[in-house]
């Protein structure tokens, strides 16, 4: 969607006309939709999150495990979508709301600390592999996203169930593998402490085998200290 075409669309989709200046507000959210547009082109599939609100999380759950980082829905799986129409009319709805991209589709993700992603960057650039998407999840987690090995054995690739869940992270500081059955936060998510999901490298740098760079990120998460979750995501 060419620019011009999209800033009519969205001031179409939010009601606030086509005349005169538009509020910073709009400004805003115009931006934040460009953003999260730009892994929707990449094929990620979105899906809707809960957002922070007065530094809590908008669900409203009491003690939330992840606040302002889990879907909506319950029925995220299906509701995850590349479908620019769709994700416009979600923002629209909700302009606050953050995002998700289920994981196992088309990408998996790598979820590091960020001392270890940092690092992991470092070593990549000195050793030439490319890192292909990466994202800064506040000042606490990387995200590298790679080529999704669940479709090569449908019948043996395991699920995130069998690791843990994204809200568990915090009590598992070291490396997860997100695929089947999992998501991340995407950019430009905002976190109820007041920092934001970035992007390190852009959603559309080409996604990399999983397998090369796990060796970096293991690596460095052994480098500074962070253990690993579990044995099973070693097995290619």
């Amino acid at each position: 969607m060419e620019p011009a075409r999209r800033s009519s669309w969205w001031r179409r989709w939010t009601g606030t006309g086509t005349g005169g200046a538009v509020p910073s507000g709009a400004e805003d959210a115009a931006s934040r939709l460009e953003q999260l547009l730009r892994a929707v082109r990449a094929g990620f599939p979105v899906a809707p999150a809960a957002h922070a609100e007065d530094y809590r999380c908008s669900c409203d759950r009491v003690g939330c495990p992840a606040p302002a980082q889990h879907p909506l829905s319950f029925a995220w799986q299906s509701q995850a979508t590349v479908d620019v129409e769709q994700v416009g009319r979600w923002l629209a709805r909700d302009p606050l709301a953050n995002a998700v991209t289920a994981t196992g589709r088309a990408h998996d993700v790598l979820d590091v600390p960020a001392e270890a992603g940092r690092l992991a960057l470092e070593q990549m650039d000195e050793l030439g592999v490319a890192p292909g998407p990466v994202a800064a999840i506040g000042e606490d987690r990387y995200l590298f996203f790679t080529t999704s090995r669940a479709s090569l054995d449908e019948d043996e690739w395991w699920t995130s169930e069998l690791d843990t869940r994204p809200e568990d992270v915090s009590e598992h500081p070291g490396l997860r593998w997100h695929t089947k059955g999992s998501y991340v936060l995407l950019p430009p998510s905002r976190l109820i402490d007041g920092t934001t999901a970035t992007w390190v490298r852009g959603p559309d740098l080409p996604l990399p085998d999983p397998l090369r760079v796990l060796d970096v990120l293991t690596d460095a998460c052994t480098a500074v200290g962070a253990v690993a979750v579990g044995e099973q995501w070693l097995i290619g």
